[in-house]
């Protein structure tokens, strides 16, 4: 590796890595999206929910005296109450959202997500082996799996987003509102490291190209 490619490859490779602890961030987490149904009587008592890929949380709150009909925000004080999705634990008690919850979607993206960890593994292994041993070449396969961690967590989020759409839509839910929070504006972060900062990583840690006929062969090593 040149000199002048040195410092490119360890500000991608800095970068890659706050993309490989923000993806991590938002798999273990749970506040992906906050769902709020609808309040018909003020100081009544709503049920709000956030989840993430593993595990729904609910919170029971006391509504203050607001023209608002949304239940919320979540933030506001009151009993939660947190289970791992039925489909991953079977012992857990999460009835309420058996119908609420789309089983195949939940299960897709937390599926994605895994093999998203895998391929940051595998890619974190080829960049230290490359370290280590001096072995540029094992950057390039570290790069490739780092944009398909991206593309995986990628195809993560989108799959929540329709999981939480067809919840909204669905005539079966009591849910009238919904934003992302804080994990999945994570997730979509940890997209955009991982996935331009393995393009990044390709590119350079190429090796560089003669920029005249003849430069080959003059940096050919003399024979013997």
């Amino acid at each position: 590796m040149s000199q002048t490619q040195a410092p490119k490859v360890r500000a991608t490779l800095f970068c890659i890595l706050v993309g490989i602890v923000l993806a991590l961030v938002a798999v273990v987490t749970d506040h992906w999206a906050v769902l709020s149904p609808e309040v018909e009587h003020h100081n009544a008592t709503c049920e709000a929910a956030h989840f993430g890929l593993w595990r729904i949380c609910t919170k029971r709150i006391v509504m203050p005296d607001s023209k608002d009909k949304t239940c919320g925000p979540i933030t506001l004080p009151g009993e939660k109450n947190c289970s791992y999705f039925r489909h991953f634990n079977p012992g857990e008690t999460s009835e309420i959202f058996e119908v609420t919850t789309q089983k195949e979607y939940s299960i897709s993206a937390a599926a994605i997500a895994i093999f998203s960890l895998g391929f940051i593994i595998m890619g974190t292994s080829c960049a230290l082996l490359s370290f280590r041993k001096k072995r540029d070449y094992l950057l390039r396969p570290a790069s490739m799996f780092y944009a398909f961690a991206g593309l995986c967590v990628f195809v993560s989020v989108e799959v929540t987003r329709q999981s939480v759409k067809r919840m909204i839509d669905s005539e079966h839910t009591v849910w009238i509102e919904y934003y992302y929070s804080w994990s999945f504006a994570c997730a979509c972060a940890a997209f955009v490291l991982l996935f331009l900062g393995g393009l990044a990583l390709l590119l350079f840690s190429l090796p560089r190209m003669p920029q005249n006929p003849w430069e080959s062969c003059m940096d050919a090593e003399p024979e013997h």
